[in-house]
């Protein structure tokens, strides 16, 4: 029997987003309703509603996320009714020519419910990265579940689900981040302190966090930035190198998706350094380089899709590092939030306030 719960939706490019009914089916094969006790307010969310990603509005919005699985459909064996769940949107088909050749953590054919959450006027919802959890309850694949341990609140381990996860994995996963590396993270919102917090998990020497505003940079030190650098007093490349024996950093991770930041981030790094772009740039964004410095400089430049993380193996080894202390995820938590709040969320967000919101249903 299908469900009407209370979800946010993007009904038009750029307009306040409306706290509506939304009718969910009953899971089919393969799928899960998700009750939602938790969803972080993530930037992705708010390129949705400008239109930075598609145009196939209305958007149920909401992906990063924790809640209990509800029900499951047919044919379904990872997860059953009660669970505890963080959901992901890397559902990791297990056919594709990535996968095949072991590596599901870029699978490129990753999937989503098959049927569709709609208004009640039978209007059909585009869901924000195939989850939509601004909402009460949603409708995903069940491989968009995965199972946690439930000591960990629905606030803290939601966040895993998008941001915190794309920075913890750019550091170690991308990265390769390791005992005594430097680092340099360029950009201390949500993902770039993430980075932070993984450099800092995978035994970096020297962490150094990058930003133009001196609050992000308090933030920064708190995940564990041993030095801090406000790019808007001075030239960031050069005063890295002043921390760094006027080598530059092993890893330098861009967090903002802007071409000068990549620019600087390429530039402060030691000869056979790589380079790590986590932070989304815009589809018209362009980027020149000096040829010879690509050869010259050796090492890598490398893109992180989601930390290059594989939820079934990540998610639950960080919630047992939360769980012992040893990675705050509660930091990340800035205020919590009803589901009317959301836009305003945005606003503080693109203000700079918070590094997250937090939905609690």
């Amino acid at each position: 029997m299908p469900q009407t719960v209370r979800g946010v939706v993007s009904m038009a490019e750029g307009e306040p987003v409306t706290i509506t009914d939304v009718v969910v089916p009953d899971p089919g094969p393969g799928e899960a309703v998700v009750a939602i006790q938790a969803c972080g307010v993530c930037h992705t969310d708010l390129h949705y509603r400008e239109g930075g990603i598609n145009d196939e509005f209305p958007f149920l919005l909401g992906h990063e996320a924790a809640g209990v699985v509800e029900s499951v459909g047919d044919g379904v064996t990872e997860v059953a009714a009660g669970d505890y769940v963080i959901l992901n949107w890397r559902a990791v088909c297990g056919q594709c020519r990535s996968c095949l050749r072991g590596r599901p953590h870029i699978c490129f054919s990753t999937h989503n419910a098959s049927q569709k959450m709609t208004l009640a006027d039978g209007t059909e919802l585009s869901p924000a990265l195939g989850i939509g959890a601004f909402v009460e309850k949603t409708l995903v694949a069940a491989g968009q579940c995965t199972k946690v341990d439930s000591d960990a609140p629905a606030t803290a381990a939601g966040l895993l689900g998008c941001g915190v996860m794309a920075g913890i994995g750019a550091a170690i996963n991308t990265g390769g981040v390791g005992r005594g590396d430097s680092v340099a993270v360029f950009g201390c919102g949500g993902v770039g302190d993430a980075a932070i917090a993984g450099a800092k998990l995978a035994g970096a020497s020297t962490v150094i966090g990058v930003d133009i505003d001196d609050r992000k940079l308090e933030w920064a030190r708190g995940f564990g930035a041993t030095h801090t650098i406000n790019s808007s007093e001075g030239d960031p490349v050069e005063a890295i190198k002043a921390l760094t024996g006027g080598n530059g950093v092993d890893v330098a991770i861009e967090a903002v998706g802007l071409p000068q930041t990549y620019r600087q981030a390429f530039e402060a790094r030691d000869l056979a350094g790589t380079v790590v772009l986590v932070g989304v740039p815009r589809p018209d964004m362009t980027i020149e380089l000096p040829f010879i410095e690509v050869f010259g400089r050796g090492g890598a430049l490398k893109s992180s899709w989601y930390g290059d993380c594989l939820p079934s193996r990540d998610f639950p080894m960080l919630i047992d590092l939360y769980l012992q202390g040893r990675l705050d995820l509660d930091g990340f938590v800035s205020e919590t939030i009803d589901l009317g709040d959301v836009e305003e969320a945005f606003h503080k967000m693109e203000r700079g306030e918070v590094l997250r919101s937090v939905v609690v249903l």
